[in-house]
């Protein structure tokens, strides 16, 4: 068929392969193309076609990307600019203005995010196409944990906020929302700390520069990263101390993870012998206390360390394998559980919040501490046959039915209120576990 004029006026035949569909939108008049051979079928099709172009018009609803979304006035005549931009274009975009702003090794992170899995997922969609429902159904057939799939949206997050700040698009559909999936009961980053005798089996199982790392790494619980990037200067001989202030990633060095990761930690006894033992291999040269024995260098980061010698150490030592980043976790669960001040502890790790120290480790190695409860059980044994000769009173009966008398706090005024309780409990005289004063319970019970 050749050209001329169909049924229904602003449809035309172009082409042997094409028809033409003319509208005005925004006071513009627009011909559009559609790529259909033009038979009966695909006429009716496009005259159908152009009706509900018209009438979305009417109503205020047409978006031009949406049904045009090849077309050059998608972008000019789009209701947003987010109606005709890909994901995909927004998100190589923010890659490659964001390489020469983040830390090297964060932008790697983010760029395989984008390249391994949001592009593949999402970049076909227009920005404004992007939905909660679409991240729900994505999110929910990945293998991964909460926190990577935290980590994988990261970059997502970031070109969705500047779209929403500039107008983009209506709104960013991840803002005050993350799409919900069930944790995985074990993953690799999982707390998983090694158990005393298992600390001794490691450390027999290294030799030379790499026991002093390992025992030093057990014994301060600084960040693997930070481990490889400390120096000999940072150390305070005479107080005992360490300046953590850098951490090593992919042979770059950086800042701390975060500012509070900046900090001095204290040297306990054993990581103060593993650093004078190694003093030997590489004080003289200066620059990072801790080096890679087979080439004679500073460790570029934790994966040379964790496929060769920790892995070899541990199958030798016959310990289940654990990453290298365990030690950390080891070390936070060793000082919870022998009592050691939440608070301090949170400043020597480079945590803002000791909150999270006792969210994370006070469930683990309970056999750290085999003594732990006694002191209550033989309280109640050396009382309970005092009081067997004592008669017993009304008094007696009546704490008996009631309890103890407790003091409550009735609202939480200052969360620092139990930040004293654990901080000040051994002071006063208090067991904190228990939260009972135990010298002046035993002082009513005789």
């Amino acid at each position: 068929m050749g050209r001329g004029k169909l049924a229904t006026p602003g449809v035309r035949v172009r082409t042997a392969q094409s028809i033409e569909i003319d509208f005005y939108y925004r006071g513009v008049r627009c011909r559009e193309r559609l790529k259909l051979a033009p038979n009966t079928a695909n006429r009716r099709y496009a005259s159908r076609l152009k009706s509900e172009i018209e009438s979305r018009i009417a109503r205020g609803k047409f978006n031009y990307a949406e049904f045009f979304p090849d077309s050059p006035r998608a972008q000019t005549l789009s209701r947003r600019a987010g109606d005709a931009i890909t994901v995909r274009e927004v998100l190589r975009l923010y890659i490659d203005t964001a390489e020469h702003s983040l830390q090297r090794s964060t932008w790697l992170d983010y760029k395989r995010s984008v390249d391994s899995q949001l592009t593949p997922a999402f970049g076909d969609l227009n920005l404004s196409e992007l939905t909660r429902a679409k991240l729900r159904e994505w999110a929910s057939g990945l293998d991964v944990t909460p926190k990577r799939l935290a980590n994988i949206l990261l970059p997502l997050r970031a070109v969705l906020k500047d779209a929403a700040a500039d107008e983009i698009i209506d709104r960013n559909v991840l803002h005050g929302w993350k799409p919900e999936i069930k944790a995985k009961l074990r993953d690799e980053s999982a707390i998983d700390p090694f158990t005393p005798d298992e600390i001794r089996l490691i450390c027999a199982a290294c030799d030379g520069q790499v026991r002093n790392l390992v025992q030093f790494g057990f014994w301060t619980g600084v960040r693997t990263s930070e481990l490889f990037a400390l120096r000999w200067s940072d150390v305070d001989w005479r107080h005992a101390s360490v300046r953590v202030q850098r951490a090593r990633v992919r042979g770059e060095t950086k800042t701390t993870k975060t500012a509070a990761g900046v900090r001095d930690v204290k040297l306990l006894p054993p990581a103060l012998e593993a650093l004078k033992a190694q003093r030997t291999h590489t004080e003289l040269v200066g620059g990072e206390i801790f080096h890679d024995a087979r080439t004679n260098a500073p460790w570029s980061g934790d994966q040379a360390l964790r496929l060769g010698p920790w892995r070899r150490a541990l199958r030798t030592a016959g310990v289940r394998y654990r990453y290298p980043y365990q030690m950390r976790h080891t070390y936070a669960s060793m000082m919870l559980s022998a009592g050691e001040n939440p608070a301090w502890i949170a400043r020597q790790m480079g945590h803002a919040d000791w909150g999270m120290i006792r969210r994370t480790y006070a469930r683990w190695m309970p056999d750290v501490e085999p003594n732990a409860g006694e002191k209550a059980s033989s309280w109640w044994a050396k009382n309970t046959a005092q009081n067997l000769s004592k008669p017993v009173t009304k008094s007696d009966q009546s704490d008996a039915q009631t309890g103890p008398k407790v003091t409550k706090i009735r609202s939480q005024r200052n969360c620092k209120l139990l930040i004293y309780n654990d901080i000040l409990a051994e002071r006063a005289g208090f067991e904190p576990a228990l939260g009972i004063n135990l010298n002046t319970l035993s002082r009513r019970a005789t």
